[in-house]
């Protein structure tokens, strides 16, 4: 990680205790050279992460910008729907005895969020902060499928994909046909893409305004995977998000 970056951060760490600072008091309160505070703090301020006011012609200060507050708002939404979630996918859990789990994107990838565990002997794991690249697994993919067509080419102009199972889809073309299949079906299965020797399926979850805002999952090993297991499931997995649904205040059309 670049050291600039982690003195930036250093620099908003500053603003928790004390909300508005000169350069000179972020500098003492950060413990760096005031030259160094001074470009970036004017750094932050271009990003509109800090937002200077001048007090006089020598005395001007800084506090944190509004910018943080919709990255704060864009954080707390995701926490209030895994809060929304949990229940449901226990539950969903209790029912089924599978890994249940919740993903979102963040940058060009998924990230999964909440998991509850299957309780089975042979049984699969994947812990909560663990990323994919959205064009692998049942849940990347659903995500992947709720971006707007432009912003499915430009991820995928800019993304270099790689066979991580000999089912990985690593052709731009066939993703594209995989994204206009989710969005018919409404739901995503991935059959061992991201991980070997799984199966996964995901439903999404909608905000009030039908936004996708997450993808509930189920995975399993590919050793328990039949028709009528995978039926079972797609159709235990849809009565959970629906429930999840009436929470968040998606109706559907």
């Amino acid at each position: 990680m670049s050291k600039s970056f982690v003195k930036a951060i250093e620099i908003l760490d500053c603003f928790i205790t004390n909300p508005e600072m000169t350069i000179n008091e972020l500098a003492e309160t950060a413990n760096m050279p005031k030259t160094t505070v001074f470009r970036l703090a004017s750094s932050l301020e271009e990003a509109g992460l800090l937002v200077k006011k001048r007090k006089s012609s020598h005395e001007v200060t800084y506090r944190m910008g509004l910018k943080l507050l919709i990255y704060g708002k864009h954080v707390s939404q995701h926490m209030e729907y895994n809060k929304i979630a949990l229940p449901h996918m226990k539950r969903l859990n209790k029912e089924i005895d599978e890994l249940v789990h919740v993903t979102i994107i963040e940058g060009n990838e998924a990230v999964y969020v909440e998991t509850v565990d299957s309780s089975k002997p042979v049984r699969l794991v994947v812990k909560i902060g663990a990323r994919a690249p959205l064009y692998a697994g049942s849940a990347p993919k659903l995500l992947l499928s709720g971006l707007s067509n432009d912003e499915v080419d430009e991820y995928l102009k800019n993304v270099e994909l790689k066979k991580l199972t000999k089912n990985t889809l690593d052709n731009s073309e066939r993703i594209k046909e995989e994204i206009e299949k989710i969005r018919e079906n409404g739901y995503s299965i991935s059959y061992s893409e991201n991980f070997k020797d799984t199966v996964g399926f995901s439903y999404p979850i909608y905000d009030h305004e039908g936004n996708m805002v997450a993808a509930i999952g189920v995975s399993i090993p590919d050793i328990d995977h039949t028709k009528e297991r995978e039926d079972f499931l797609l159709v235990s997995l849809e009565k959970t998000v629906k429930k999840i649904w009436e929470e968040t205040g998606y109706i559907q059309t």
